[in-house]
């Protein structure tokens, strides 16, 4: 992982977990080549898509010279009532999202 390609080293995305992409705003160029073309995804292995939990982990590569930019990490799990989502990137920062899976979150009526 390089943190001289990246703008910003794990920006906060706040609830923002995305399993594919790349966030091209935080991409300043690669420090080795100098371009700034998009990148590639390689090394995509996604585990767990039949249970409770999946995991999605990636490389975010300079299109031109192959280099490695970030490692993007990205899991789902249900847990009871909840599926909750966790994004872990360099480049695309660090999310985390926990939704109801009920027609009524209990949450949201203790907030009001």
């Amino acid at each position: 992982m390089c943190e001289d390609c990246v703008k910003e080293e794990y920006p906060d995305r706040g609830r923002m977990c995305l399993d594919t992409g790349s966030y091209l705003l935080n991409f300043r160029k690669c420090y080795f080549c100098d371009h700034k073309e998009e990148m590639q995804v390689i090394n995509k292995q996604q585990n767990g898509q039949d249970s409770e939990e999946e995991f999605v982990t990636y490389e975010h590569v300079c299109s031109h010279c192959n280099h490695v930019i970030a490692s993007h990490e990205y899991c789902f799990r249900v847990d009871g009532d909840f599926q909750e989502y966790e994004m872990d990137c360099m480049l695309c920062g660090r999310g985390e999202d926990v939704v109801t899976i009920l027609p009524d979150d209990m949450r949201m009526e203790q907030e009001l």
